[in-house]
């Protein structure tokens, strides 16, 4: 069920128009990509505070603590469809990196000619490229340390702490902080599972799949959860993690048949 990443139809327009011809040459344009973005961002914070205002909603102080404080809330945050929207989506990429640990155990149960290396491969890959992104790299490390607020929490948009300039860690929260977004890594990698997806489930499920994986970290921009930075870079980021693990994978896979 799981195919090769060179092995696309030249065909099948969608992922003939977004892949480069090796996973390397994926890799290389991705991770610049993902460093000029951040630089776009760190030098450019009018783009992340204009599109944090868009769904910020004003209100009156009832008791101000400070001069000049700003008061409001995010309304899409409190929205009981939205929220319920959102805990749907969180699960799903958890629920799919499940579905492929099963996938993964009957692979290996089979043996001889009925082993499929392949799937195997990419199965592995899959599963390494979410533990070492969005759990490893995101949400034990960036998070904890970044020390980035999120909207809601910065004086500008109804908290009480500074706004930082996305890649700085200078920000004084605590943990669980807003760079990058976990759950915008989460839904990047679940948009990767697409070019490892077989015909003719592909085409069936190319669509949906991005769908949502673009819809998650929009609704956490929307909830004032991150700052439009976190959502893009963190998406951005399993990107890069999946296709440097696609590309390890096929340079081994390569020596190997070398040198047999």
């Amino acid at each position: 069920m799981i195919i090769d990443f060179t092995s696309f139809d030249r065909r099948d327009r969608f992922p003939e128009i977004l892949r480069p011809r090796t996973a390397g040459d994926a890799f290389v344009f991705l991770f610049c990509l993902w460093w000029i973005l951040l630089g776009l961002f760190s030098i450019l914070p009018q783009i992340d505070l204009a599109v944090a205002n868009v769904f910020f909603l004003p209100e009156q102080c009832v008791l101000p603590i400070r001069p000049g404080q700003v008061c409001g809330i995010f309304p899409y945050n409190d929205d009981p469809h939205m929220r319920l929207l959102r805990e749907i989506f969180f699960q799903v990429p958890y629920v799919v990196a499940i579905a492929l640990c099963w996938m993964l155990v009957l692979c290996w149960q089979q043996h001889g000619a009925t082993f499929k290396t392949l799937r195997a491969r990419n199965l592995k890959i899959a599963l390494g490229s979410l533990l070492l992104g969005p759990v490893l790299i995101v949400n034990l490390w960036l998070k904890a340390f970044s020390g980035r607020p999120r909207p809601r929490q910065t004086d500008l948009f109804g908290g009480l702490l500074d706004f930082v300039h996305a890649g700085s860690f200078a920000g004084k929260c605590a943990s669980n902080c807003s760079f990058i977004s976990g759950e915008a890594a989460a839904a990047g990698w679940l948009f990767c599972l697409i070019f490892i997806i077989p015909q003719p489930a592909r085409t069936a499920l190319a669509l949906p799949i991005a769908a949502i994986s673009i819809l998650i970290p929009a609704l956490r921009v929307a909830f004032g959860g991150h700052y439009l930075s976190d959502a893009v870079l963190g998406w951005l980021s399993s990107l890069v993690i999946f296709s440097a693990l696609m590309a390890l994978s096929q340079t081994t896979h390569s020596r190997r048949n070398s040198e047999n």
